[in-house]
Formats: C-alpha cells, structure tokens, sequence
C-alpha cells in the first residue's frame, strides 16, 4: 500500500529553521507531483509547496522565499527546509502524492513556532 510518512517537526523559535521529511513507500516520487499542506486550528488545509516530476516547483506568497521542496529520488523522500520561521507557521504539516487520478496523505507532523 502507499505510505507517506512525515518527521521532522517540533518546537522551534522565531527565526530558526526545520527541515520535514515524507518518506514514501508504494509511490515513486520522481514521478509524481508531491506537496506540502498544513493545517492550523479553525483553518483550512493549505498548500506550502509542490514538486512535479519535471522538478518544478511552486509556493504561495506566505513562504515563498522561505521555504523550499526537495527531493531525493534515491531515497524516495521528499523534503521541506523551512527558513526564518513565524509564529504564524504553526501548523500540522502534512506530505501529499498525487499520481494518476490518485492523492495520497500523510499523517502530519507538528509544527510549532514560539514567537
């Protein structure tokens, strides 16, 4: 079965950095469009980043130059760096693969920035 399986998240200060992991079993990440969602209290699920398989990559204006997506193909993990994080970032972020017709969740990791 697919398995998307994040790690990485915790407690950080303002400014500081996190890198999240999404470890993928059953799905070829080279050869799909992954993402990254979070989700804060009382909010919608939002998108933060995505990779296509052609290593495009996407951001809404509330990251962009903050955080970037990777990939390592080899691995089969996909990455988030997250940079000069804000308070407002908290969140439970979330992996995502899209494949075919196909979305794919992972569990989420937490995400917590103390301002």
């Amino acid at each position: 079965q697919v398995r998307l399986v994040e790690s990485g998240g915790g407690l950080v200060q303002a400014g500081e950095s996190l890198t999240l992991s999404c470890a993928a079993s059953g799905v070829i990440v080279s050869s799909s469009r992954m993402g990254w969602y979070r989700q804060a209290p009382g909010k919608q699920r939002e998108l933060v980043a995505f990779i296509t398989s052609g290593s495009f990559t996407n951001y809404p204006d509330a990251v962009k130059d903050r955080f970037t997506i990777s990939r390592d193909n080899a691995k089969n993990t996909v990455y988030l760096l997250m940079n000069s994080l804000k308070p407002e970032d908290t969140a439970v972020y979330y992996c995502n693969a899209h494949y075919g017709y196909q979305t794919y969740w992972g569990q989420g990791t937490q995400v917590t920035v103390s301002s």
